[in-house]
Formats: C-alpha cells, sequence, structure tokens
C-alpha cells in the first residue's frame, strides 16, 4: 500500500510530538525525570559534605579536601564538583587543601543536623526499630524533611533537647547547647558520674558499645583505667572497653560526694527463687513500651520476682503486682532492680 507524502509527514509528525511529550512533558518526562535526579543527589552529597564538615570542625580537626572525599561514599570526581558548586556558592572556603564552613554553610549543617536527631528521636519514641538501626534510617529521612516538615515533628516530639544518644538538638533559631561531661577514656579510677552521651560515629564502635548493652542514664564507677583497658562497675556489672571505644561515652562527673548504687543491678541479672524490689526504669526504654510498664505497676518499690522461665531461658515471666509479664532479656536489662 502506497502512502502519500502528506500522510506520511503526518504520522511522522504525530510520533515526533508524542516521542518529545514522552521525553520533555512537565514534572513526567525522562529529561525532567532525569534531570531532578541529578539535583537530588548533588543536595544529598552537598548536604553529607556539610554534616561531616560540621563534625570535624566541632571537633577541632583541621579538614583536608583528600581525607574528607575519603570519609564519603561518592566518587572522587563527583565530589570535586559538588565542592567547586559550593565553593561557588560561598557554603565552603579554601586555603591550599584545608576546606572550612562558612556562616551560611555552618548554617544549613545545622538545619541538616536538626533533621537527622529529630528522626533518631522519633525512630526511639515512636517505633519498634532497633537503636542500631536509628542512624541509618535518619540518614536518609534527613535529605527529605523540608524546613516546615522538620518544625512539624518537633512539636509532634514535644520539642526535645537531646536526641537518644545524647546529642544536642538544634532548635529551630539554629542553638545548639554543648554537651557537658568528660570522656570515660580520660576519668580517673574511683570518679563516679551518669552516661549522658553515646557517640554513634564510626559505626564499627558504636555497634561495639551497643554490643556490651551500655545505656545512656546509666550511673558508673571507674574501677580501672590504663592503656589497654576501661574497666568500670554500672548496674551490678563490670563492663571492660578498649580505650578507643571507652573516649566514644560521656560521662557526667558528680562533683560531690555521691553514694553509688552498688546494690541496684539490672533485672535481667535476677535468678529463680530471688526476690526484689523495683528501682527504676532506664531512660532506654522509651515511649509505649515504658508507658505499657508503668501502667503494669513497673514502679519504684514495687516487690518483683520470676515466675517462669522459657526453655532457652529467654523471654523470662516475671510476677509483678499478681500479674506475669514476660519480657526479653535485652528489656529486662533496662529495669534496675534491688534484691532483697
Amino acid at each position: 500500500m502506497n502512502i502519500s507524502q502528506p500522510l506520511y509527514n503526518l504520522i511522522l509528525f504525530v510520533l515526533l510530538a508524542g516521542l518529545l511529550y514522552f521525553l520533555f512533558r512537565p514534572t513526567k518526562g525522562w529529561f525532567w525525570i532525569i534531570q531532578n535526579s541529578v539535583r537530588t543527589d548533588q543536595k544529598t552529597i552537598t548536604e553529607d559534605i556539610l554534616k561531616q564538615m560540621y563534625t570535624w570542625e566541632n571537633q577541632g580537626v583541621d579538614i583536608f579536601k583528600e581525607d574528607l572525599i575519603k570519609s564519603l561514599k561518592y566518587s572522587d570526581g563527583t565530589q570535586e564538583d559538588v565542592l567547586e558548586t559550593m565553593e561557588k556558592s560561598m557554603l565552603i572556603t579554601q586555603t591550599e587543601e584545608v576546606l572550612e564552613l562558612t556562616r551560611s554553610g555552618r548554617s544549613y549543617a545545622i538545619k541538616i543536623v536538626r533533621v537527622h536527631r529529630l528522626w533518631e528521636k522519633y525512630l526511639a519514641e515512636k517505633t519498634g526499630f532497633e537503636k542500631s538501626e536509628w542512624h541509618h534510617r535518619a540518614e536518609k529521612m534527613e535529605h527529605r524533611l523540608s524546613h516546615e516538615e522538620t518544625n512539624i515533628l518537633a512539636t509532634k516530639l514535644g520539642n526535645p533537647m537531646y536526641d537518644p544518644h545524647g546529642d544536642p538538638i538544634p532548635t529551630h533559631e539554629g542553638d545548639v547547647l554543648d554537651i557537658e561531661g568528660e570522656s570515660l577514656a580520660e576519668l580517673d579510677v574511683d570518679t563516679v558520674g551518669k552516661i549522658v552521651h553515646i557517640e554513634d560515629e564510626p559505626d564499627v564502635i558504636y555497634q561495639q558499645i551497643l554490643a556490651e548493652n551500655i545505656h545512656i542514664g546509666s550511673q558508673i564507677r571507674v574501677v580501672e583505667n590504663s592503656k589497654q583497658r576501661v574497666l568500670f562497675y554500672s548496674e551490678g556489672e563490670e563492663f571492660v572497653l578498649a580505650p578507643e571505644v571507652a573516649k566514644n561515652i560521656t560521662i557526667q562527673v558528680f562533683e560531690t560526694e555521691v553514694v553509688f548504687e552498688e546494690d541496684a543491678v539490672r533485672l535481667s541479672s535476677l535468678k529463680k527463687g530471688e526476690e526484689a524490689e523495683i528501682i527504676g526504669i532506664s531512660k532506654e526504654f522509651r515511649g509505649d513500651g515504658r508507658r505499657r510498664l508503668l501502667d503494669l505497676g513497673f514502679v519504684k518499690g514495687t516487690p518483683i520476682k520470676i515466675d517462669l522461665v522459657s526453655p532457652l531461658s529467654n523471654p523470662k515471666a516475671y510476677l509483678v503486682k499478681g500479674t506475669t509479664i514476660a519480657l526479653r532479656e535485652d528489656q529486662a536489662a533496662k529495669i534496675l532492680i534491688k534484691k532483697r
């Protein structure tokens, strides 16, 4: 069948128009999808760089371009381009190989830190995610929430001052409190204090702290501090850490003489046949789980004992005010008792 030239031109025009619409239609065309993806990637890289620089500047570390590029997961060439754009946008300055945040760059970085820490607070208070997941999930959300959405989240959480690790949450105006305390690795023997901050980076060290089941708010007494190890006593248990790990834990030292609660131990240490009374619930027990325990009678002075033990000893069922309540070992470790 022969197609006339006018009809052929019309078909060609329709096909070309359809292709152009498919490629360039507003917001949904492939051109815009790819362009927005590139913009999003540049935004994410920019914000990751700002947050890393903010962290290092607060630690008093000189920021060398080579070290910064190695610390992040992106290709060297991509980061070089983004850094050049950031310098043109006056977010950073560069003298030889040393980088610094400008005032506007630091302000932007604080906004990212605010989102991250608020989201960690949300995960801790409102979800059942394990604490080992909070940081990585918050790193994704810190690039997605707008300034307005962040303020709404803060309001819903009651405008908290600290995240679950003890890091101060920047205010809406960008004010940031200091972490008051001393590194566990630098404390003298017999120093008594309270854990007020646990650094969640680098992840490999944070995971070691999590594995030891060390809690924010726990009272500690230093037993030994050497170049090889730091040994401290807390909640009826001894903990041994490498100095490199111990320096990521901040202690609020008790200036006046305080009676160390030697008798306060974790419920997880209670054995079948022993009786105890509840002293309190660790701050590590948060949100709905904490409220449920309080409603069930886990309050100071309440008698408690083991009622049933599962074949693998985890969970155990405890008798509280005539009610049998099953708790996993990691949950019982967050409840303080005094054995009778």
